[in-house]
């Protein structure tokens, strides 16, 4: 069976659903450098919870989880891929030693569908989104990402979804270029990833400018259960590398095919 990639997303705004963006065009590239997966397990910054919770519904619903002055247009984007309560009940036993749980009151929300529009825009592969457990230390949230790793034997795609760099009250007060504290971590991170110390991206927190350039530990945990579902054959690939103040765009893949199919 085919081996699923697995994949951190640096999703930024939820404006890159609707428009044409650097970021939009990277996910769809990427996208076409693996075959269409069985299912998707998405861990997304946008779902916190108090214990690990596993969604269960067969319909999620697209969430709009964010706040008044965006553009109508971005409401009114559906997404209507189904979920797959079978693959939640796995999910449940492979993450019992965590105290995992079958959730049906969580959707998809816009971590997760604003990247999938450009890189499954047909809606049409089963998602199963994992929930942050906001109890757990970065080891933790890890060895979650390893439980998680041998589904994608199964072709099950596992992608994470946050930043790397991301501090919104930075975003607004620094426009124009990132700050040195932004490049400083993000390059940080991307060279240990790069070297294959996954120790060092654990313990991030401990980095002079991860208090800058990392304060929300929601967006930055995705990656680590990304980094635990790798083998430890598989060579990290960066793409999508833009830096905004207080935003990295950057995207790590594992176990993206060398060639480029064809768009649809």
């Amino acid at each position: 069976m085919t081996k699923a990639p697995a994949l951190f997303i640096g999703h930024g705004s939820p404006m890159n659903a609707i428009e044409d963006s650097a970021a939009a065009r990277g996910w769809a590239q990427a996208a076409r450098r693996f075959e269409r997966p069985r299912a998707i397990i998405a861990v997304s910054a946008h779902w916190v919870t108090d214990g690990v919770r596993v969604m269960s519904n067969p319909n999620p619903r697209t969430i709009h989880d964010f706040g008044r002055g965006f553009p109508q247009a971005l409401f009114d984007v559906q997404y209507p891929a189904p979920g797959d309560p079978v693959l939640a009940a796995d999910i449940v036993r492979r993450l019992a030693s965590f105290g995992a749980r079958l959730d049906d009151s969580w959707g998809l929300d816009h971590g997760t569908w604003s990247v999938l529009l450009h890189m499954c825009p047909e809606a049409d592969v089963p998602i199963v989104q994992v929930s942050l457990d906001m109890r757990r230390s970065p080891q933790e949230h890890y060895a979650i990402g390893q439980a998680l790793a041998p589904l994608r034997d199964e072709n099950i795609l596992i992608m994470g979804s946050g930043n790397i760099v991301h501090n919104l009250a930075n975003f607004f007060k620094y426009r124009g270029q990132p700050m040195p504290w932004d490049l400083n971590f993000g390059q940080y991170i991307t060279g240990a990833i790069a070297a294959g110390d996954d120790t060092a991206v654990q313990r991030y927190q401990s980095h002079p400018d991860a208090a800058q350039a990392a304060p929300d530990w929601e967006h930055f945990v995705p990656l680590l259960y990304v980094l635990g579902a790798k083998t430890a054959a598989e060579k990290a690939e960066l793409f999508n590398a833009e830096n905004f103040p207080g935003i990295a765009m950057a995207s790590i893949g594992f176990g993206l095919s060398p060639h480029m199919k064809a768009p649809a």
